[in-house]
């Protein structure tokens, strides 16, 4: 645990980073004055989920297949011999290819759906596949990255130097120096490439990129198992997508890219509740998927325990604190009033992240093991159900229907994940300590706002934020909520203090 608490640690504190810097873009898109309207700033959250869901077309299952197999590959090859990386660049090639040619062959289907209400999106189209090919690369060698325990360099990359190039692009058009919004864009649409090829040039630099397509010795003996494994994992990652970003292509179609721009700000504030998760689960997948290839499922029961009740503590904590000062942050920091319609769809997104977390890496558990293809069987009833709901709510009651949908579908597909994985290996993520944990934050919270809830402003915020942090923090290490806590504050004071 040790090693996963430590890269898992420094990955957060990365992606902390990370969201710090997207708040920045975030802010520099939507405060009063800025050089974007809503339905420009929404254009940057389409090309992340357009883009998304044609990485998943395109991948052809080669990602996961990376997770789960690498580890084979290096126990059993030297470095040179790996083809792994090979075949992998060459399938995610002709799946890009393919995709874009499913693009072009459904182009009126998509102008029919869009033409309407979002013609800003059926004008930069084309510049998503450039962003959609850098999201795919960029993933693939993140799973070659995370294999060989690079975690906390890729975190780095995702979540602190692409929003970096964003920030970069904002002031450059913010000065001039970029002349307007479409040349924005299409730089804008080459930021993921530039941070695949860095990545690339990594791997390089730590000989982890091996190029070859001889056929190893691993390969031949795996080759059925890899091949059932790509072609399921590439239909689990079509479904996963779609669920995730299906709820912006419905607003779009009916509501258009100005509700789109609103629903993003929601969105964006909402994953910041879910910034430890994705530290913990870059940490813990290679270890994993080593622990289900050594049969150590004690290991794997611990893992899934303390990642459930560690990331609730941390989703509470950031959800709280957003949630109470929601309007005096956008009030106060002096975005343009529309985005204020935002607060109930955080609400419900944030609530859906906190369910996430609360329950583990549970999927990443499932889709390291052998009994992957429950993944897919999952994401095929959610999404089944989901569209429909989602199409429902979002035309009866807007972009607070997508929110709401979002939390059933985290309730969901959560629950499908908890069933098989106590049903097939008697693994559960919940103990007394996460209601424990959840009657405190909710105290914590109550305390916190009611003292200062005839304030508004900058004091609001921080007084009702310092109270919170003092509170619950307080509570977490008084009733020993979680056992981590302990070891990571020994270990900082004894980089503070310099002894050993």
């Amino acid at each position: 645990m040790s090693q996963i608490r430590r890269q898992s640690i420094l990955s957060t504190v990365l992606v902390y980073a990370g969201f710090a810097a997207g708040f920045v873009n975030t802010y520099l898109f939507t405060r009063q004055g800025s050089p974007f309207s809503p339905s420009q700033y929404a254009m940057t959250s389409i090309f992340l989920a357009v883009g998304n869901l044609m990485y998943a077309f395109s991948s052809l299952g080669m990602v996961s297949v990376v997770y789960k197999f690498y580890p084979y590959y290096k126990d059993n090859l030297p470095q040179k011999k790996i083809d792994l990386m090979g075949w992998s660049i060459l399938f995610s090639l002709m799946g890009f290819l393919l995709m874009m040619a499913g693009a072009f062959i459904f182009k009126d289907l998509i102008v029919q759906k869009f033409a309407g209400n979002s013609p800003l999106f059926l004008q930069y189209f084309r510049w998503i596949f450039p962003f959609a090919f850098g999201i795919l690369f960029f993933s693939l060698f993140e799973a070659f990255g995370w294999n060989i325990r690079q975690s906390v360099f890729t975190t780095f990359l995702r979540e602190l130097f692409f929003k970096g190039l964003i920030t970069i692009l904002i002031l450059l058009l913010s000065v001039r120096v970029i002349s307007d919004f479409d040349s924005f864009i299409k730089w804008y649409s080459l930021t993921f490439g530039f941070t695949a090829l860095i990545l690339m040039l990594y791997l390089i630099y730590k000989n982890a990129f091996s190029i070859t397509l001889k056929l190893s010795q691993v390969t031949r003996k795996f080759y059925k198992k890899i091949r059932a494994m790509a072609l399921l994992s590439y239909l689990s990652s079509i479904v996963y997508m779609v669920a995730n970003f299906i709820d912006m292509l419905i607003i779009m179609s009916l509501l258009g890219t100005t509700e789109a721009g609103i629903y993003s700000l929601g969105l964006v504030i909402g994953s910041l509740v879910q910034a430890p998760q994705r530290g913990a689960i870059a940490a813990a997948i290679p270890v994993v998927s080593q622990a289900w290839k050594d049969k150590e499922y004690e290991k794997i029961q611990r893992i899934y325990h303390r990642s459930g009740l560690n990331l609730l503590i941390g989703g509470l904590a950031i959800f709280f604190l957003v949630w109470m000062s929601y309007t005096d942050i956008v009030n106060t920091f002096h975005l343009q009033p529309a985005y204020l319609t935002s607060l109930w769809v955080f609400f419900f997104i944030g609530l859906a992240r906190v369910v996430d977390m609360g329950t583990g890496i549970n999927s990443q558990i499932i889709s390291t093991s052998a009994h992957w293809r429950f993944e897919v069987v999952a994401g095929i009833i959610v999404l089944l159900i989901i569209i429909p709901v989602d199409y429902m709510l979002i035309k009866r009651i807007g972009i607070v229907g997508a929110g709401i949908a979002t939390l059933f579908s985290a309730l969901l597909f959560n629950l499908l994940r908890i069933i098989f994985l106590y049903r097939k290996f008697r693994m559960y993520p919940f103990s007394w300590k996460m209601a424990l944990s959840i009657i405190v934050a909710v105290g914590c919270y109550g305390i916190s706002y009611y003292l200062f809830r005839s304030y508004t402003g900058f004091v609001a915020i921080a007084s009702r934020s310092l109270v919170f942090i003092i509170l619950f923090a307080g509570a977490t290490m008084f009733f020993q909520i979680s056992p981590d806590i302990a070891p990571v504050l020994q270990t900082l004071r004894k980089r503070v203090t310099g002894r050993k």
